[in-house]
C-alpha cells in the first residue's frame, strides 16, 4: 500500500457565496465517509485560514526559532489535505477525483514518502 497527500492552494477554491460553501459539506463529508468505510482514510482536514494563526520554526541556524506568520511571503498556502493508503496509483486517482467533485474544486495529489526507518 502507498500513501498519497491529496491536497489544495486556499486560492484554488475561488469566490463563493457562504450558501454555496454550505452545499459543499454534505458531498464533502460524504467522500470521507466512504473512505473511512473502504479503510483507506490516514487523515483529513482544512487549515485555518487566518495565517495570523499560523506559525513557522527553524532549526537550521545551531539555534530554533519561532516566528510568528508563514515562513514566507506566499501568494498561495495550503488549504486543507487529504491522506489517504491505498493499494495503486489508479485507486488515488479515484479518491482524488471524488475529493475534488465533493469540495467543487480541483486537488493536486503527490505519493507520501515511506520513512527511511520503515519496514519494507
Amino acid at each position: 500500500m502507498t500513501q498519497y497527500a491529496i491536497y489544495f492552494n486556499q486560492q484554488w477554491v475561488g469566490d463563493h457565496d457562504p450558501d454555496w460553501f454550505l452545499s459543499r459539506v454534505e458531498p464533502s463529508m460524504a467522500v470521507i465517509h466512504d473512505m473511512e468505510a473502504a479503510g483507506v482514510l490516514v487523515f483529513a482536514g482544512g487549515l485555518e485560514e487566518d495565517l495570523s494563526q499560523a506559525f513557522s520554526v527553524d532549526g537550521t541556524g545551531g539555534t530554533t526559532s519561532v516566528t510568528d506568520g508563514p515562513y514566507t511571503e506566499t501568494t498561495e498556502f495550503l488549504g486543507g489535505i487529504t491522506v489517504i493508503d491505498v493499494p495503486d496509483l489508479e485507486t488515488a486517482k479515484m479518491w482524488a477525483a471524488r475529493v475534488a467533485e465533493g469540495c467543487g474544486w480541483p486537488q493536486e495529489v503527490r505519493v507520501v514518502k515511506s520513512r527511511p526507518d520503515a519496514a519494507p
